[in-house]
């Protein structure tokens, strides 16, 4: 039995993974569950997996979440550190999925107890990257990438020739604008950019999608999970989401991960890893498919790609300044205080005018993204004004 713990039980990425452990209630045990503020959708979640320990990273929660839980076992707390002492009760297997920046020092403190770390919080490569993958290193801990690019990367890399790596190619689905004019962009509404016609996400991510800075993250991402250079990374527009990304050697040969749309594929794969469990997802049917389209990404229309490019190629603090704005521009066009075109407008001038020094500890990285959010809700407001 492999006792688990979920970062972010109550998102997306959480409740498929619950669903996947619900299913073989023989070979996982639950050791803690987090969520934010979701206290319903927690306690009941906690209540159907047996956890040991339930915690809200917004305190003010705390009561209502051990009036929720009061006639079981289940031990409740609250607060940033709380979700931190959750990470590090020791699970073998800890899904990563807080949203953010967040999502960072609780990565940290799983990464101490030298398990299985599955990651679904890309933010905390993009601006962290050395640091993390030094904890890993430092503490015996695995990184299993949860992304579907990057679990499909890791499954087709192959670990014995993996100086043969010629190219590592993401593949995206181009969002739901991905034939819209730069004109008609400018009329997005928050509506629009969350329903992604592909995959079911949260509304962060969907945005993230439709402006395609999503797959610049994953780029940096990806460096730091596999040994590639930035020359080496390459993405390519795939609509019908079969395809979930590409690795070609030197040979040529293109080895490539084929699979629905479906998050519990990914998340399963990571779950059993070194091994394979069932899932209920449904089934590749290539002859009702039909045909696979690829194109290749347009920079113009989709600016955040490219800033996210040079953002990996500058390094230093430029992916951590990228990321830190980026959530503060998102957060902003959802609430409707600006517009969708805006995002990429305000991300590309606070990195112009924003350019520390690189930074080696985590204290050292949110000093920079605090900043980097500070100088980005300045932006907003100039915006909104």
């Amino acid at each position: 039995m492999r006792s688990v713990t979920i970062l972010g039980a109550t998102g997306s990425v959480g409740t498929s993974t619950l669903d996947l452990i619900e299913r073989d209630p023989e070979g996982f045990k639950v050791v803690a569950l987090t969520a934010n503020c979701d206290v319903a959708k927690l306690a009941d979640a906690a209540r159907r997996t047996g956890a040991r320990r339930a915690v809200v990273a917004d305190e003010s929660c705390l009561p209502d979440l051990r009036e929720a839980l009061r006639d079981t076992d289940v031990e409740c707390a609250g607060g940033a550190d709380a979700v931190c002492e959750a990470a590090r009760m020791g699970a073998d297997w800890t899904m990563a999925a807080i949203v953010g920046t967040a999502g960072l020092k609780p990565v940290l403190a799983a990464l101490e107890g030298g398990g299985a770390v599955a990651l679904a919080n890309k933010e905390s490569l993009v601006s962290a990257g050395a640091v993390v993958t030094d904890a890993a290193t430092r503490h015996g801990a695995t990184l299993l990438p949860v992304d579907s690019e990057h679990n499909a990367v890791f499954q087709c890399l192959e670990t014995r020739n993996a100086d043969k790596v010629s190219r590592i190619i993401l593949t995206a689905s181009g969002g739901p604008f991905r034939e819209r004019s730069l004109e008609e962009m400018r009329a997005i509404t928050p509506e629009q950019a969350v329903a992604h016609p592909n995959w079911s996400m949260g509304a962060k991510i969907s945005v993230d999608s439709a402006t395609m800075m999503n797959k610049g993250l994953e780029l940096i991402e990806a460096y730091h999970l596999f040994p590639v250079t930035p020359d080496q990374l390459d993405v390519i527009v795939h609509r019908q989401s079969v395809i979930h990304s590409m690795v070609e050697y030197v040979d040529g040969s293109v080895l490539a991960q084929l699979g629905s749309p479906d998050m519990r594929v990914p998340i399963a794969h990571a779950l059993a890893w070194p091994a394979r469990m069932e899932t209920p997802c449904q089934r590749l049917d290539l002859a009702t498919i039909g045909r696979l389209d690829f194109e290749a990404p347009d920079y113009d229309r989709f600016p955040c790609l490219k800033l996210a490019r040079e953002a990996l190629a500058a390094g230093g603090a430029r992916p951590a300044i990228l990321n830190a704005v980026n959530e503060v521009a998102v957060a902003a066009f959802l609430a409707r205080r600006i517009g969708f075109l805006e995002i990429a407008a305000i991300v590309a001038d606070i990195l112009d005018r924003y350019d520390p020094a690189a930074p080696e500890t985590l204290d050292q990285v949110l000093a920079i993204d605090a900043q980097a959010r500070q100088l980005a809700g300045e932006r907003v407001k100039d915006c909104v004004a």
